[in-house]
């Protein structure tokens, strides 16, 4: 559910038009193919954990909010995490599993 919030913010963070329709029309698509996995009591345990690796290696986390609830969802359930910045997630080490896009 994280990741639909996040795709639904991005409509509004542009002023073009164009871009606007685009990132609707992803968040549409998402919404309409995916069922989002809750952002549970497994996953918050498990963004206590991912926070702590991100704090450690010195990086910032609250700017990255949306990224490590996302994070912390995948690993909760078992999954990879799928990114196109995989070096974001470096630190996280074994927590989870980074897959590039």
């Amino acid at each position: 559910a994280v990741t639909l919030a996040e795709l639904a913010a991005g409509p509004h963070a542009t002023p073009d038009a164009e871009e606007r329709a685009r990132r609707q029309d992803r968040l549409q698509w998402a919404a309409a193919t995916w069922d989002a996995l809750p952002f549970d009591v497994d996953a918050a345990r498990m963004y206590g954990r991912i926070f702590a690796a991100t704090r450690a290696a010195g990086r910032s986390s609250r700017a990255r909010l949306a990224d490590l609830l996302i994070a912390s969802t995948a690993a909760a359930n078992g999954l990879s995490l799928y990114t196109r910045n995989p070096s974001d997630f470096s630190v996280l080490g074994r927590l989870v599993t980074v897959t590039a896009l």
